[in-house]
């Protein structure tokens, strides 16, 4: 039994005769008749009279009829399923992303994405950049969201360049300022935030570049501690501009300029496998979602 059968069967039962469903059917009348014949013969019954006034439905066609007309369509529900996939309209999507990105970048892309795109279910899955590096190469996930990385294995899709700021308690000597020399922090507790993340090693570089020594250096485990303690006046943190951004707004926090040097600008991107190709499906709206908010992204200078 082949589908095209079925069709003819179905058209010429809804209108009762063979020339009408060929021409609904863009066929000629002898290649629809021997369609009929050959669904006829494969279920072993006749499922038309022909009659003067048409084509009637044998006790046999009226009992197959409804299976018939069921069957196109769930193909045809089917057809609409599997384009969706491909149009990114349905289906799953798992994302790695590194915790910056997870915790203030994350959850509005995705409100986003979800507004567009109800029928896609996300999963998230969190990690330092390297760590997501090794979830997209074990395919543990479809995309990483990262610091910008480099490994054959890859391919990566911007995002938006980031940026680290100095930033201290209102009532710290550098907020009256408003400006400093980066030899000014050696007189300087440092907050950072998770000694392996990819945002100390940088702001690491930075001093030991300078042959600048801050005078004491406070590690803690995440970004909301360390926005925490400098908030409480125990020290000054270079961090990403959109994690501090509600802190700067409700005048939570300072922005120091430093005059003498240039904090890192951490570019953030999208990585995934190499060997999967151009993007596809829930990837590809995916990211047609991030390209959309691209200038949203990225912080004010």
């Amino acid at each position: 039994m082949l589908l095209h059968q079925v069709q003819a069967f179905v058209e010429v039962a809804r209108t009762g005769s063979v020339s009408r469903a060929a021409d609904r059917l863009f066929l000629t009348q002898p290649a629809l008749t021997a369609r009929i014949q050959r669904l006829e013969a494969d279920l072993q019954a006749r499922l038309f009279h022909r009659t003067p006034r048409g084509m009637r439905l044998t006790e046999a066609g009226e009992a197959f009829l409804p299976y018939a007309v069921r069957a196109l369509e769930n193909l045809a529900d089917g057809r609409q399923l599997v384009n969706a996939f491909e149009r990114g309209g349905a289906g799953r999507l798992t994302l790695g992303a590194a915790p910056a990105l997870s915790t203030y970048v994350l959850p509005a892309i995705l409100r986003r994405f979800r507004v567009s795109h109800p029928r896609v279910h996300v999963a998230v899955r969190t990690g330092h950049s390297e760590e997501v590096l090794e979830l997209v190469r074990r395919e543990q996930v479809d995309l990483g969201l990262v610091r910008a990385l480099r490994h054959p294995e890859i391919v990566s899709t911007p995002l938006y360049e980031d940026r680290l700021v100095l930033v201290c308690e209102p009532g710290h000597r550098f907020a009256a300022r408003g400006r400093i020399r980066l030899e000014e922090m050696g007189e300087e507790q440092l907050v950072q935030f998770d000694r392996t993340s990819s945002y100390t090693e940088l702001t690491n570089a930075l001093f030991r570049d300078a042959g600048v020594r801050p005078q004491g250096t406070m590690e803690l485990d995440n970004i909301d501690s360390a926005k925490k303690m400098v908030q409480e006046g125990f020290g000054v943190a270079l961090l990403p501009q959109t994690a501090v951004a509600h802190e700067l707004e409700a005048g939570l926090l300072r922005v120091v300029e430093i005059s003498d040097a240039r904090p890192p600008k951490p570019r953030l991107v999208a990585i995934r496998r190499r060997d999967r190709g151009a993007p596809a499906g829930t990837v590809a709206a995916f990211l047609a979602a991030v390209e959309e908010m691209r200038p949203s992204l990225a912080p004010a200078a």
